[in-house]
């Protein structure tokens, strides 16, 4: 049984996701005390509960204090059954997150699955749902994967009622990788979604990324939503690579300006751009574990975060490998390379 302290580091849900999905892959049951001990809200929310359920579904396993507010958990895993599952937060909770702990231990079923899962898509503190079908499944299929996924309906917070599909194949050897340049720069655009708020609102988001950007109008695009899937509303920045996609979000708050919420997608595809690095923050922090999985490789980033730090101690207290970072000027080097 591996023990693990949720407080450790970062401290939040990705060491619980991490976790679950090692155990899965790899047999080893794992007991954690202090779930998301460093969060305002301590413990299990909707969305880790949902991860937890939905694991122990697909690998029918043992689990303890599998309740909301739980600080400690433990999980015993059995074989991974492929198939066709439906999961269902029940709040505006991230989908995507859910089905980040699922898709790599998919990948070693004996047969194919198709998962839906029902919540919020576009969250402040979560991959956005265009993140994970432009940027995370273009680095699995590199990687040697094969997943498809399709983003069914807009769900945001409060309400929640999205809903993603994600269709993965068995691939029980993922290969290695090592990615130091992005390439040349192809297309570049933003989109901004509004649900039950006035056009106006992405209207303005565009200009500001336009004008922070240099871009051209043909780069701009507002997407009304039917009002039934909002209030809400997203801004993406995709720059698409020769050999990786990123996506950079802001999702719209209540009293927040237009001009605002662009700013934060704009600073951090600012940075990124400057740093000259493979991947951003967070696509660097998701591709560590398949990385793992494969049993090595390598990527320049242009910001090591803790959570990045806490994912790879996570990472290597279940699978043989060691994760290094070196930092450089601008950018950054992470490292996974077999252990011994």
């Amino acid at each position: 049984m591996i023990e693990l302290d949720g407080a450790t580091g970062e401290g939040g849900g990705q060491i619980l996701r991490t976790a679950l999905t090692l155990s899965m892959i790899t047999g080893q049951p794992f007991h954690i005390r202090h779930i998301r001990a460093n969060r305002p809200k301590p413990g299990l929310m909707r969305q880790h509960l949902a991860a937890v359920r939905a694991a122990t579904t697909i690998c029918n396993a043992q689990v303890s204090h599998a309740e909301v507010g739980a600080t400690e958990l433990a999980f015993t895993p059995h074989s991974i059954q492929g198939g066709v599952y439906e999961f269902a937060i029940g709040t505006a909770g991230s989908t995507t997150l859910v089905l980040q702990t699922l898709i790599p231990a998919l990948l070693h079923a004996d047969v194919p699955s198709v998962v839906k899962v029902s919540g919020g898509t576009h969250n402040p503190k979560a991959p956005p749902a265009h993140f994970i079908e432009r940027a995370y499944v273009r680095m699995l299929e590199a990687l040697g994967a094969q997943v498809e996924f399709e983003l069914k309906r807009f769900g945001f917070h409060p309400h929640g009622g999205g809903e993603v599909c994600a269709a993965i194949w068995p691939c029980t050897q993922l290969r290695q990788l090592h990615l130091h340049e992005r390439g040349a720069l192809g297309q570049a655009r933003a989109e901004a979604y509004v649900a039950a708020l006035p056009l106006s609102v992405a209207q303005r988001e565009l200009a500001a990324v336009g004008k922070a950007l240099h871009w051209h109008d043909h780069q701009l695009a507002a997407h009304p939503l039917s009002n039934d899937q909002g209030p809400g509303n997203a801004l993406l920045v995709t720059l698409d690579s020769e050999h990786v996609t990123e996506v950079f979000s802001a999702v719209g708050e209540k009293r927040r300006r237009a001009e605002d919420v662009a700013g934060d997608a704009v600073l951090a595809a600012q940075r990124y751009l400057a740093s000259g690095a493979a991947v951003a923050e967070h696509l660097g922090d998701q591709l560590m574990l398949p990385l793992a999985l494969a049993g090595g490789g390598s990527y320049t980033l242009d910001h090591v975060s803790q959570h990045a730090i806490t994912n790879a101690e996570v990472i290597a207290r279940f699978l043989p490998v060691h994760v290094t970072f070196d930092a450089g000027e601008r950018r950054s080097l992470c490292t996974i390379a077999p252990r011994g």
